[in-house]
């Protein structure tokens, strides 16, 4: 079977490392996902939308990883946006386990936060919502 192609959506000036941990376990014998790309590390300036359109649009599937400052987070409120309007299923990570992670303001009243887990993740690759 195919792995899944994961674009990694976070705030890049707080929460950096975090998707080093990520990158780590699709590189299990078992994970059912791959990494692809990741946000952008500039600001947002010129045809940035554009070259993450692309990028998301290559992915199957995109993973947010929600920190403590990721409502202020522009970049992922774009990359969420843009996933929304390509019709990408995405869904939240909560990046730190003592609490007080933070949907991005595009994020749907719906969308549910999960527990960064092993099984959890894979099972949100295998689209478990």
């Amino acid at each position: 079977m195919a792995k899944v192609r994961l674009f990694i959506s976070y705030d890049y000036d707080n929460d950096a490392f975090l998707t080093e941990a990520l990158v780590e376990q699709s590189k299990k014998t078992d994970s059912p996902f791959e990494f692809t790309d990741a946000s952008v590390k500039v600001h947002l300036t010129g045809d940035w939308e554009e070259k993450v359109r692309g990028r998301i649009d290559r992915a199957d599937q995109v993973a947010v990883i929600c920190g403590k400052n990721t409502t202020t987070a522009t970049g992922v409120t774009a990359e969420i946006e843009i996933a929304q309007a390509l019709g990408k299923p995405y869904f939240l990570l909560a990046g730190y386990s003592s609490g007080g992670n933070k949907k991005p303001k595009s994020a749907l009243a719906s969308d549910k936060m999960y527990e960064w887990t092993w099984p959890n993740l894979k099972s949100l690759i295998s689209g478990n919502r």
